[in-house]
């Protein structure tokens, strides 16, 4: 690919600006129906060192209008310094519909350097590319466009760039360490290119642009933009069909199958909640120390007891280590990305427990029964939802998921009493009443979400919440184990 690519033969002058001038002006009329349409597109520039990447991004906003388009240049970090999982900047970039997102560099440089300094195994290497693999897929399949240039240079071109701007006083300082030993490892940077552009190009096509010729590249690349927009803009948004990926899962009893008799006397209560939050105490300090991420992931029925038992479950933790996210109905600006994108900004940083009241579920449940989604939509987020969590077992997080379980007719002793206590008002709303409606259908949804995202590595508990006060201690405890396990696992594979 890179390795036999031929250069572009020079082009006359007036003749390419003419052409830059009409695409120009194509893309820039095409603001307004990308606002209106709502296609968010994605473009991402890779290349070598000293290929124009800047440049080019440069031009390619020139004539926009800045309220249209933002510019991200994701940082590549050390392995060491990382506290979030490897996609985490990328997945943040990404647009709101109707607008354009330009990224100076993505997840291939990233991980090829990566892999070249050795921070990365060749295994891990292997995982990172399946994990971009299904984060472009799950991208596309929600309607983004996603355009993916590498901008291409020899190695004699990369050293005369080089050059100019190390001779240079006002320039020196773009050219960094990183970027000379790119240039001497020129040909091994070029077949590790190669083999990602292989791995990663069946879902969204690579596009290698010559660099050598700076108005060429521009034009090459306003081409692809503009046709692929028109295109988009002609088709209207792609969505993706549901499929199934073999993921290890877990058999699920039906919600109608639990038993929820379990309760547990007052005095029990007491000595089991002092023991399991001492015991909880300890361990945020171990996971603190050995980095190991939690997250926390709490569903369940309205009036279930969730919130009570979210409290029992943070009050024995370090207040600076843990974050509590009640997740409600959608802002605008997070309606308008691809839906788990507010989830992804709200991960915990490397030894940090964040505890999701609600989560990335709701597309299965809410969404899917009051009609916010498509229906091709919320069956393919099965996958997805299993993709991400794996994703995050991968980067080393302890997850753990909970359905709080009530019958209805508890469920309905409890809104009674709030709606008959002043100071329990506020936990009552019209819309509760009206899911309580809608039950029969919510326990379908439930019981499918259950059957097929309870994998071996991020499995659902269904807690018997009749009793609240069994509920907690029965959460505590899991929590408990699920931790101290982790714990095990990191000192025998430091030993290892």
């Amino acid at each position: 690919m890179l390795k036999d690519f031929e250069k572009n033969k020079p082009e006359e002058k007036s003749v390419l600006s003419a052409e830059i001038k009409e695409l120009r002006a194509k893309l820039m009329a095409m603001q307004e129906p990308l606002r209106e349409k709502k296609l968010p597109i994605l473009v991402l520039i890779e290349g070598w060192s000293a290929a124009g990447k800047g440049s080019l991004i440069k031009e390619l906003i020139s004539e926009l209008d800045p309220r249209f388009y933002h510019v991200e240049s994701p940082a590549v970090v050390p392995e060491s310094e990382a506290r979030y999982p490897f996609l985490y900047p990328f997945a943040n970039a990404i647009p709101e519909n109707g607008s354009l997102t330009f990224m100076d560099s993505g997840w291939m440089e990233s991980l090829v350097r990566k892999l070249m300094h050795r921070e990365i195994t060749e295994k891990e290497y292997r995982r990172r590319v399946r994990q971009v693999n299904e984060f472009e897929r799950q991208l596309r399949d929600g309607g983004y466009l996603v355009l993916k240039l590498f901008l291409h240079i020899d190695q004699e071109e990369q050293k005369e760039r080089l050059s100019a701007l190390l001779s240079n006083p006002e320039t020196t300082w773009r050219v960094t360490e990183e970027d000379i030993w790119q240039h001497k490892e020129y040909k091994h940077f070029r077949n590790a290119y190669e083999e990602f552009m292989d791995k990663t190009g069946d879902t969204i096509h690579w596009h290698v642009l010559d660099a050598s010729r700076r108005k060429t590249t521009l034009r090459d690349a306003l081409r692809l933009l503009v046709r692929q927009t028109e295109k988009a803009l002609a088709e209207g948004r792609y969505v993706g069909s549901p499929f199934d990926e073999d993921f290890p899962l877990i058999k699920m009893p039906k919600l109608a199958d639990v038993d929820l008799t379990p309760t547990i006397s007052d005095e029990d209560y007491k000595k089991e909640l002092k023991r399991l939050q001492d015991r909880l105490s300890e361990l945020h300090n171990l996971i603190y120390l050995h980095r190991i991420p939690v997250v926390i992931c709490y569903e369940g029925w309205d009036a279930a007891g969730k919130g009570g038992n979210i409290r029992r479950v943070a009050y024995p933790l370090d207040p600076r280590g843990f974050d509590v996210m009640p997740i409600a109905s959608p802002e605008p600006h997070e309606l308008n990305r691809q839906y788990l994108w507010r989830f992804w900004k709200r991960l915990p940083r490397t030894g940090h427990i964040c505890i999701f009241d609600r989560t990335w579920y709701g597309r299965v449940m809410v969404e899917r029964l009051e009609g916010f989604c498509t229906e091709k939509d919320w069956k393919r987020a099965y996958n997805e939802i299993n993709e991400f969590e794996r994703v995050l077992t991968e980067w080393g997080a302890v997850v753990i998921k909970f359905w709080i379980h009530i019958d209805q007719d508890t469920q309905l002793a409890r809104f009674t009493d709030r709606q008959n206590t002043p100071e329990k008002q506020w936990k009552i709303t019209d819309e509760d009443w009206r899911n309580r409606e809608k039950w029969p259908q919510y326990e379908v949804a439930v019981n499918e979400m259950l059957e097929k995202t309870s994998t071996e590595f991020a499995p659902w508990y269904i807690i018997e919440s009749n009793d609240k006060k069994y509920a907690r201690i029965r959460t505590l405890k899991i929590i408990v184990k699920a931790l101290e396990k982790a714990c095990e696992n990191h000192f025998e594979h430091t030993l290892g």
